[in-house]
């Protein structure tokens, strides 16, 4: 049997990131072909216990004593990386996977690649960084020298996996182009779409206690990260617009991030704190009791090249709403009504629309299941992904 290294180094706080997610699932999934070792981050390998990743190989690599300085952090877990990098002993039949593009996870696969060229090197590069001057970037105003960073970060990361990486796996089809090489084909770019495990909200369905959905609590919820690229700014603009027609109207929000404090502020100044309930991060059986509470899920990404978090409420049949992103063009083709980028006036109306009409709303709520049943379900990907990764 061959040796997985997964490193994901750059794991941090309590938030579960899409990419987190997908390297968490695959390796419960993997684990009766290969022997999977886990290289973490010290709250990664909490954030791994808790959803129910407990390996025999599990190395603790970084600790999370810069974690309130961005900055230090990275160039700490970087540093960390290399060294750690420097140690690992592996043979010729062995598979490195870094969990995403960051320093601290894509240098130390990189750097074992070249100790070691007979490994494979499966790359994970989930999202291209906005550029700083575009008019789609999520990083405006004084936040633009963190895109500026970003961007710049990504630039040597990019290109050591466009070079030496053996597989990339993206999240979107339009992400496969940038890193077929003249080495490299299109079949070894893998589009790791991601997955919903949907056996909960098959015995939800089978229990025939499904709350009627004029008796549920909120009219709206939404599940991610507190970040910019996830338009929760934006959310709590369109909210608003929500409840000067339906005053009444209530929205869950799921997640934390580096946004929580401004959004506080912001919900304070709109005066709709009592429209809106702030639940942090929630997994498992809470988060599905929110979903069983909620009419549908809300998606206001501005800048994404897939997004997991919507496909995980409509397994409950949630239906959704989101902007006409290129990327939710594959992803959701059914099952999410798409608003123009990035009019919040008609995002409002789509979910008053969504809320007004009830035989719409059930026939995108059996679009919103059926998609997940059929295209999501983590048992079919994971093995998908594996059967891809393994016949190249």
């Amino acid at each position: 049997m061959k040796n997985l290294f997964i490193i994901a180094n750059w794991m941090q706080g309590t938030a579960l990131s899409g990419g987190d997610r997908i390297f968490i699932e695959l390796a419960k999934r993997w684990g009766n072909k290969l022997n999977v070792s886990l290289f973490v981050s010290k709250e990664g390998n909490q954030i791994c216990c808790r959803e129910g990743l407990n390996l025999a190989n599990q190395k603790i690599w970084a600790s999370d004593i810069f974690s309130g300085n961005r900055l230090s952090d990275g160039v700490y877990r970087t540093l960390n990386s290399i060294f750690h990098a420097l140690c690992v002993t592996t043979s010729q039949e062995d598979i490195i996977l870094s969990s995403s593009d960051f320093m601290p996870d894509s240098l130390p696969a990189f750097i074992i690649k070249l100790r070691n060229p007979k490994v494979k090197w499966i790359a994970s590069f989930y999202l291209f960084a906005p550029r700083p001057w575009k008019k789609n970037s999520p990083y405006k105003g004084t936040k633009r020298i963190i895109g500026l960073m970003y961007w710049l970060s990504q630039i040597p990361a990019y290109y050591m996996i466009k070079k030496f990486a053996d597989l990339v796996f993206v999240t979107s089809q339009p992400d496969v182009n940038p890193f077929i090489t003249k080495k490299r084909p299109a079949n070894k770019v893998i589009v790791v779409q991601g997955g919903v495990d949907t056996s909960y909200a098959r015995e939800y369905f089978k229990s025939r206690e499904v709350t009627p959905i004029e008796e549920r609590k909120y009219d709206a919820c939404f599940v991610g990260r507190f970040h910019y690229q996830k338009g929760v700014l934006e959310l709590i603009q369109i909210w608003r617009e929500v409840c000067k027609k339906r005053s009444q109207c209530r929205l869950a929000m799921i997640g934390t991030g580096p946004l929580d404090q401004k959004i506080k502020r912001t919900i304070n100044q709109l005066k709709i704190k009592d429209n809106i309930d702030l639940f942090g991060f929630m997994d498992g059986s809470d988060k599905f009791d929110v979903f069983k509470q909620s009419k549908i899920v809300v998606h206001p990404a501005t800048y994404d090249s897939g997004g997991m978090a919507p496909a995980e409420a409509m397994a409950w049949g949630l239906p959704g709403v989101g902007f006409d992103l290129e990327a939710l063009k594959t992803y959701y083709p059914k099952g999410m009504i798409k608003t123009r980028c990035f009019n919040m006036t008609e995002f409002a109306e789509n979910i008053i629309h969504l809320l007004s009409n009830p035989n719409y709303y059930q026939m995108l709520s059996k679009e919103a299941v059926q998609l997940i049943n059929e295209q999501w379900d983590w048992e079919k990907q994971a093995q998908n992904i594996f059967d891809k990764s393994t016949s190249c």
